[in-house]
């Protein structure tokens, strides 16, 4: 089932902590690549030991992955970080700037003795007067507009997910396929980068066209006229919330007609979208204090079945539960470091009818080591002087995983 897989005779090496590279590493391995994750000995990628809101980086980031625990610093770590790398068709790394430079690990240093390589720098910036800053997401987005977009006037907010670092490494991913496609016909590899930054700006991209095209400043979204009078948060009579929008003249019928509303349909002046949009604030207190009356089922079963846009206000938490997220293929079974198991949301593709599933569980620091080192070339005696040296970290493996459970999922 594995050898299915549409990167199944691709090799990754990956130096990378925090989200934005393992993301990138993330989309390959579910994709069929062998990711090595390079981690420091004895104790590994320091995103493991992240506490708060970083808890569930590591785990959400790193399946399907073999762990490599190296000590780089020695000349023994060195060879074997050199020897593996002269076999990969990528190399990922989101490492301050001049990082792996400085441990003889860049591009120019490695493409002689592996012109084929595909290696991939995902940073803060790309080129121009920032690119040797550091950056967080938060930096970018507070920086590129996307916190003044949506947070209130005066309290810029990121967003309330890693945006920037989980898309600058699926635009990684997505170079790097492109890389390597043009590897087939040129047989050399290349330098990819992505960045935060740019990836923001990306985002930010339609607010600032708007200005262009209309010479008015885009509001912080909290403040935004939308370009549909019915598309809104609004509170139900159980305490719950629901978002409903109505986005065209046709829905507009059907929701008047559904909800009982024969003095909105009948009033000329709200015929069309534009009219609406106008006379919003004339109508919009009678489907509040309408919804208030109603149970968030009732209006949630009545917008499926006339065919509205709308959606029931959820936290995190709330979508384990989610049918649509239990649907099989859609998440994924990961070991938590205390031993629980717990489904994390697939890869957001679908191909062949199939969804990509979990090979490998979140690897223990070090837990492919010594089985790596032996696909390199060293020997039993080797390994074990290098383990004794602490120049290479080991673990024990985990139970395999159930064959239902590997490779992919079948809708």
């Amino acid at each position: 089932m594995t050898s299915e897989l549409p990167l199944a005779n691709i090799r990754v090496v990956e130096f990378s902590h925090m989200i934005m590279g393992p993301s990138c590493g993330l989309i390959l391995a579910d994709l069929g690549a062998d990711v090595i994750k390079i981690e420091p000995t004895p104790n590994g990628d320091n995103t493991r030991r992240l506490a708060g809101s970083g808890g569930g980086f590591f785990p959400t980031f790193n399946r399907n992955k073999r762990s490599l625990a190296l000590d780089l610093k020695s000349p023994d770590g060195m060879a074997i970080a050199r020897r593996l790398i002269a076999r990969a068709d990528v190399l990922t790394e989101n490492f301050r700037p001049g990082s792996l430079d400085a441990l003889g690990l860049g591009y120019e240093a490695l493409r002689p003795g592996n012109p084929g390589l595909i290696y991939c720098s995902l940073k803060g910036f790309l080129a121009g007067p920032y690119e040797h800053r550091a950056a967080l997401d938060e930096v970018v987005q507070m920086m590129g507009g996307l916190a003044y977009m949506t947070g209130p006037r005066g309290r810029p907010l990121r967003a309330g997910a890693s945006v920037n670092d989980i898309m600058g490494g699926m635009f990684a991913a997505l170079g790097i396929l492109a890389a390597l496609n043009e590897r087939q016909s040129t047989g050399q590899g290349q330098l990819v980068k992505s960045a935060l930054f740019e990836n923001n700006m990306f985002l930010v991209a339609q607010h600032m066209l708007q200005y262009a095209v209309t010479g008015k400043p885009a509001a912080p979204m909290p403040e935004r006229i939308s370009a549909w009078a019915v598309y809104d948060v609004f509170d139900t009579v159980d305490g719950e919330q629901v978002f409903l929008g109505v986005v065209s003249d046709t829905q507009w019928r059907s929701f008047c007609t559904e909800f009982d509303l024969a003095d909105l349909l009948s009033d000329p002046a709200l015929s069309t979208n534009a009219g609406r949009v106008n006379a919003r604030e004339r109508f919009m207190p009678q489907l509040r204090a309408m919804f208030a009356g109603m149970s968030r089922a009732a209006i949630l079963e009545t917008s499926e079945r006339i065919g509205l846009p709308f959606a029931p206000i959820t936290r995190p938490e709330d979508m384990f539960d989610d049918p649509h997220l239990n649907h099989p293929g859609a998440m994924i079974e990961v070991t938590l470091p205390n031993g629980r198991v717990a489904p994390v949301p697939a890869l957001p593709l679908e191909m062949k009818e199939r969804r990509f599933g979990r090979r490998l569980d979140i690897p223990a620091v070090g837990e492919h080591s010594a089985e790596i080192a032996r696909e390199l070339g060293y020997d039993a005696g080797e390994i074990e002087s290098l383990v004794a040296r602490g120049v290479l970290c080991t673990d024990e493996p985990r139970a395999e995983i159930p064959a239902a459970q590997a490779g992919v999922g079948t809708r």
